[in-house]
């Protein structure tokens, strides 16, 4: 809605500018629906998997899940204790080589979309 140049803009027509601005997606939001739809974010999902298997993270969270469950015992754990005793473990783990891998293909990906 354009505004005259010699009245400033009524409550009205700023709520209707931000009701726009809100329904457009952000940058975030436009890049995780480009990166579904390609297919991208699965193909990026199984890469993920493969090298942590490769470098050993999945058999090293497996162990750190196995001695907690040995210290509480089997019967007193839950998977919430698991995920939250673990996730912040296998977050910090994760090599170095594998995150700069997965942004490197992200990147090349964002510029091939042209996002």
């Amino acid at each position: 809605m354009r505004n005259s140049v010699n009245r400033p803009p009524t409550p009205e027509d700023t709520v209707e500018e931000q009701e726009d601005q809100e329904k457009q997606p952000t940058l975030q939001e436009i890049i995780k629906i480009k990166l579904i739809e390609s297919g991208e974010k699965e193909r990026l999902m199984e890469l993920l998997r493969e090298r942590l298997i490769e470098c050993g993270w999945k058999d090293e969270m497996k162990a750190l899940c196995r001695a907690f469950i040995k210290k509480k015992g089997k019967n007193n754990v839950t998977v919430d204790d698991l995920i939250h005793v673990i996730t912040p473990k296998g977050r910090a783990s994760i090599p170095d080589s594998v995150k700069a891998e997965l942004l490197q293909r992200i990147h090349s990906f964002l510029v091939q979309a042209a996002v």
